[in-house]
């Protein structure tokens, strides 16, 4: 199944003209860091202007006060990187730094058995979030990166999130699906329709877990399942891997293995946190 970026990794759309009246700072500064993304990773100043749709008077205020700060840095050509201050305080994130510590061990294990991608991801509003990818070097080619962002429709972890989010996320994702031409869009090869969409979640909530296979833009399959803390699923894991040679049987059990024990693990530490004396922190 084809790990393909969503629009949160591409161009963000111009919004055009001056800021709306009273905008917070720290709104249009969010909206000029966010024109960062793989593709884009230096920018000159023009640029950051015109992606992110904020005058270039401006653009330039905020971009020096970034740099003060340390969430740009400036390049000796004049174009601007991201800081590596982000880096510092993203790695705080309990869904992320957090989750990805108490996964690892267990990723690790898993990727030594199958050698394929083992990839562990949240759900951040309305699509994944890639927190941990374990790859070997001659694994088949995917279009991801930590800290990118998935599809929730066309992925094994993206529909393992659907599948346990709210109703409003759900029917959201449901009603806004739309394939090419009675095809699936780079994805789950059953998934046509938002009829089959609908489907599919329900048979990942029954089976907690899905099993996926995509035949464009190359053939691979995935089995993802959920982790859950406390009851609630908090992420999927899933193993991405060729289609020639892949056994659901094998992989399955592997991947719904290794999710339950991360999710043991999360529940043992939420435990050890919240006896006498000591305050809940996320894991």
């Amino acid at each position: 199944m084809n790990e393909t970026p969503s629009s949160g990794d591409g161009a963000r759309p111009r919004r055009g003209g001056k800021p709306a009246e009273g905008q917070p700072v720290i709104d249009r500064a969010f909206a000029l860091l966010g024109v960062f993304d793989s593709d884009h990773r230096a920018q000159t100043l023009g640029e950051l202007a015109q992606r992110s749709g904020i005058p270039r008077s401006s653009a330039l205020r905020l971009a020096r006060s970034l740099v003060h700060a340390g969430a740009l840095e400036r390049l000796d050509d004049g174009r601007y990187v991201v800081g590596l201050r982000l880096l510092e305080t993203a790695s705080l994130a309990p869904r992320g730094h957090g989750l990805r510590s108490v996964a690892m061990p267990f990723m690790e294990d898993l990727f030594h058995v199958t050698r394929q991608h083992v990839l562990l991801a949240v759900r951040e509003q309305h699509e994944a979030l890639l927190v941990e990818r374990l790859s070997a070097l001659d694994a088949s080619p995917v279009h991801y990166r930590v800290g990118g962002r998935l599809p929730l429709t066309t992925t094994g972890v993206g529909l393992v999130l659907l599948a346990f989010a709210p109703t409003t996320v759900q029917d959201h994702a449901i009603a806004t699906y739309e394939p090419e031409q009675g095809r699936p869009r780079q994805g789950h090869d059953d998934i046509c329709t938002p009829a089959d969409l609908r489907r599919v979640l329900a048979e990942v909530r029954r089976g907690d877990h899905v099993f996926g296979r995509q035949s464009h833009p190359w053939p691979l399959n995935t089995v993802a399942a959920p982790v859950r803390d406390g009851g609630e699923v908090v992420a999927a894991l899933s193993v991405v891997a060729p289609s020639t040679g892949f056994a659901e049987a094998g992989y399955g059990p592997a991947v719904r293995a290794t999710a339950r024990a991360v999710s043991r693990r999360l529940e043992e530490d939420g435990r050890r946190t919240t006896r006498p004396g000591n305050t809940r922190t996320a894991p």
